[in-house]
């Protein structure tokens, strides 16, 4: 064998390591970097008790440059911190609610004058709820729609998830029907049936349709879906067929449940490449 090549082969291979900065900026909200197992001033006793040090506190570190750079790069958790704030002194001064009166809603002081002309006119109202029955059929046909056509469940499962936590919370929490409530049997569900206030499902279900078309880049549909929802969150309120909470949690749900929602089928999906059975094809499509 030659000897250079020999000489070649047997040279050992250096492998050069990186060390990540350990230093940040509080514009990332992390000013330093410690590890897990290894406090900032190097005592090895205080990690075993996993407690907080003054001495390596992270505020110490901050600079006027780092409070700038908090509100020049982050402004939105700066305005929920005025936010808190504000709503502290609201909380604490406001008159409470007499147990004698009914609720004040906020939903319901802006649409008066909407509520006044569904009072005066029976047929509109019960022509806007006809509407609104066939937007929740939209609803529903285009969910499973994505199911049983396009063979994705997402929009199906979180349906799911939210109908059933809005059962159990209005079961559980069953709030007095609003006195100026104005019904019809053309509403869904169709026959003045009785329904939980907490939260929407309307309202629930047309985000999470919405979140559907949005990840399928059908933007106009979504649009259409939006407008829709807000015309109906407006008409739930002049009708007083929610109360201002039931929707804005409604649109909170949708969001909530579709995120959980895609959360098991990318566990579903795992699971199904682990173990390599068929028997939920349907569901994994």
């Amino acid at each position: 064998m030659n000897g250079d090549k020999l000489h070649h082969r047997s040279v050992p291979q250096t492998t050069t390591i990186l060390k990540t900065p350990t230093n940040i900026s509080i514009n990332n909200f992390n000013l330093k970097k410690t590890p897990n197992h290894a406090p900032a001033n190097g005592n090895t006793s205080e990690s075993r008790g996993h407690g907080w040090s003054m001495a390596g506190a992270s505020f110490l570190r901050w600079t006027a440059a780092d409070v700038v750079g908090l509100f020049k790069y982050h402004p939105v958790p700066c305005f929920f911190a005025v936010s808190l704030l504000f709503f502290m002194g609201v909380e604490y001064t406001l008159s409470m609610i007499p147990s004698s009166s009914p609720p004040f809603d906020i939903g319901f002081a802006a649409t008066v004058y909407l509520h006044r002309v569904l009072v005066a006119s029976p047929t509109l109202n019960t022509v806007l709820a006809g509407l609104n029955t066939v937007f929740v059929g939209m609803q529903t046909t285009y969910i499973l729609g994505t199911w049983v056509i396009e063979g994705r469940p997402r929009a199906t499962v979180a349906t799911l998830f939210m109908f059933t936590c809005r059962g159990i919370l209005g079961y559980s929490t069953q709030l007095p029907l609003p006195e100026e409530f104005l019904g019809s049997g053309a509403d869904f569900p169709v026959g003045n049936v009785s329904f939980f206030l907490f939260y929407s499902g309307h309202v629930a279900g047309s985000v999470i349709a919405s979140l559907d078309m949005r990840r399928m880049r059908r933007w106009e549909l979504a649009f259409l879906f939006d407008t829709l929802n807000l015309l109906q969150v407006v008409r739930l309120l002049s009708t007083r067929g929610h109360y201002t909470i039931d929707l804005a949690i409604g649109v909170g749900a949708g969001i909530l449940f579709d995120s959980l929602a895609g959360k098991y089928m990318n566990n579903a999906v795992v699971a199904k490449d682990v173990d390599g059975s068929y028997t939920n094809r349907a569901l994994l499509s």
